[in-house]
């Protein structure tokens, strides 16, 4: 079953979980070339250039089709990029998530927040019993993020990412639905 983006876009008076647009390619070169973007997320571009945004935002319908639903993540009163967040099925009955965010809105919530109303959103309407992130053990802000958003840690994970050529320990989080029941 292919996903679908929630009409209405997921939203609080804070963030806005939204389809991502071409609109959005300018900050999305510009958020996606911050060296701790590219500390954490392997799979990124490094340089991020105008190219890989166009083509990322060109083929995010395509992988609704693959059982990967990607949200740009704004500002709910300015619509500004903040960010994304992932939701993908991994295997049956289990999904994954993870998310990114630019400099200027760390340190606020605005992770937090957008993993929760996404993982909320999952877990209701997505056939799956256990929604996972990982994050690698030194991303102290992302392990926050995670714990904020009511994840609940089950354990570290040795050597089990490869961050471009490095193996790397991550820090396994899970919601199950009767955790936010």
């Amino acid at each position: 079953m292919p996903l679908a983006f929630p009409d209405p876009p997921l939203r609080d008076d804070m963030v806005v979980l939204r389809p991502w647009s071409m609109d959005d390619v300018p900050d999305l070169v510009r958020c996606c070339n911050d060296p701790e973007i590219h500390r954490w997320l392997d799979s990124m571009p490094a340089p991020y250039t105008e190219d890989d945004a166009v083509e990322f935002v060109a083929t995010v319908a395509d992988k609704l089709r693959d059982d990967i639903v990607r949200f740009a993540l704004a500002d709910a009163s300015t619509g500004a990029l903040w960010g994304g967040l992932g939701v993908r099925i991994v295997a049956d009955g289990v999904a994954q998530t993870g998310y990114w965010l630019a400099p200027d809105a760390r340190g606020r919530g605005v992770a937090s927040r957008a993993a929760t109303l996404a993982s909320r959103w999952a877990l209701r309407t997505l056939p799956i019993a256990r929604l996972q992130l990982f994050t690698d053990v030194d991303n102290h802000a992302s392990i926050r993020v995670a714990e904020h958003a009511g994840f609940v840690r089950e354990g570290v994970l040795r050597n089990w990412h490869d961050n471009r050529g490095e193996r790397r320990d991550v820090v396994m989080f899970s919601l199950v639905p009767e955790d936010v029941a």
